[in-house]
């Protein structure tokens, strides 16, 4: 299994080639090897949304995050693993010209291409950082609001990615994020996978994991709103496990779901 580096690498890997390409539906899911892994039903659909920018939305989440994050008018909200900035300028939809948004995310292509959209469209109170989500260039207690779609399941250290959230948001803030987590066993084979990982399934934690991990960073008040069940197809799996340990995945009914979760400060 490789380490939290190795895994960041891959990761930073894949996502740089998807902005360079510009490929479409290829976030959770996709390998980095020859195998072209897209399955499409983790993405949800952006384009009723207000604020919305085509050019910034390559397919990559597994939910709406900005569904419940009560965003307001002059709030100050933050996103993790901003991308093309397809969450960032939904945000600024609702926060308007009196409020700020912020982009965080480790890959150069992806601020690349997020900084030229945002030039394309005349915004004064965007603003993309290259920073990673453990230790975010940002001042304690300076968000309202935390959002991030289908990327916090990329980070190895997650507890330090919560606590990185918590010590950013003001004291009453909220986060939402949709995200992948598990219900029973994985396969190992899934599990040692770096493709799988850097496709948001191996490094999937259990449900109430994750929840837990969020109690321990202080978060309070934590609901589940949304839960999306994930079919992992049969000839993705085919790539990774044998006949007989699809079977037994389905026996066991092991489930691989998005989650959309909101807490505050």
């Amino acid at each position: 299994m490789q380490n939290e580096q190795e895994v960041k690498e891959i990761v930073k890997e894949k996502y740089g080639d998807i902005a360079k390409k510009q490929n479409k539906g290829c976030g959770c899911g996709c390998s980095t090897s020859s195998k072209i892994i897209d399955y499409t039903i983790m993405k949800d659909d952006y384009t009723n949304l207000p604020g919305y920018v085509p050019e910034a939305d390559l397919g990559l989440g597994c939910g709406l995050p900005t569904e419940f994050a009560a965003i307001q008018k002059g709030n100050t909200v933050v996103d993790l693993g901003s991308g093309a900035g397809n969450d960032v300028f939904v945000a600024r939809a609702f926060v308007g010209d009196e409020g700020k948004v912020i982009g965080i995310d480790m890959t150069p292509e992806m601020v690349e291409k997020a900084n030229r959209n945002k030039e394309k469209l005349g915004y004064t109170n965007v603003k993309f950082h290259l920073a990673e989500i453990e230790n975010m260039p940002l001042e304690e207690n300076s968000a309202d609001v935390v959002v991030s779609n289908c990327v916090l399941n990329l980070v190895p250290d997650k507890e330090k990615a919560f606590a990185e959230i918590y010590r950013i948001l003001k004291p009453g803030g909220h986060f939402c994020v949709s995200d992948i987590v598990i219900k029973g066993e994985l396969p190992a084979g899934l599990k040692k996978s770096a493709e799988m990982y850097a496709g948001c399934v191996a490094g999937a934690v259990q449900q109430y994991n994750y929840l837990q991990i969020i109690k321990k960073a202080g978060f309070k008040n934590e609901i589940i709103n949304k839960v999306k069940t994930i079919i992992l197809p049969d000839e993705i799996l085919r790539n990774y496990l044998s006949a007989d340990e699809i079977n037994l995945m389905r026996e066991k009914e092991i489930g691989v779901f998005s989650i959309t979760v909101t807490a505050e400060k």
